[in-house]
């Protein structure tokens, strides 16, 4: 069967309409807002977190969705990349979003506050040492 050259124009033309359509309403959701977030996240998961299990837990939260951010814009740059990026990495973004939510959440509830850097570094190491075999060289009192 023969199909007429305009016939084919025009299916093309639709499909490449089509297509522009379905990047743009994907880019669109891009722009989605905390309430969307955080339907993809349980709200209780750290209720019961004290403030030394919120901070690693916000630090990899923070770097998981930098992480994600990265590979969508990377995802971006080549060819069909929008659509690429949607697929692969938005809900894990999305998610990830929605537990940092939550995590700040816990984390302002129980008045948290920062570790200072010193107390993290090789000082706090050093202080640990000294105590330790005090410690162990006690005697037992009877």
């Amino acid at each position: 069967m023969f199909v007429p050259e305009t016939t084919f124009r025009v299916s093309s033309g639709i499909a490449c309409l089509a297509l522009l359509t379905l990047v743009c309403t994907l880019i669109g959701c891009a722009e989605m807002t905390d309430t969307v977030a955080t339907a993809f996240a349980d709200p209780a998961r750290y209720e019961l977190w004290d403030c030394k299990q919120l901070e690693p837990e916000r630090k990899n939260l923070a770097s998981r969705a930098a992480e994600l951010q990265g590979l969508m814009a990377k995802a971006e740059t080549g060819a069909g990349g929008a659509v690429v990026a949607e697929m692969a990495y938005r809900n894990d973004y999305v998610a990830v979003r929605g537990q940092q939510k939550f995590a700040e959440e816990a984390w302002r509830r129980n008045k948290c506050q920062e570790t200072p850097p010193a107390a993290q570094g090789p000082a706090a190491a050093t202080a640990k040492s000294k105590i330790a075999p005090q410690v162990r060289s006690a005697k037992p009192v009877n």
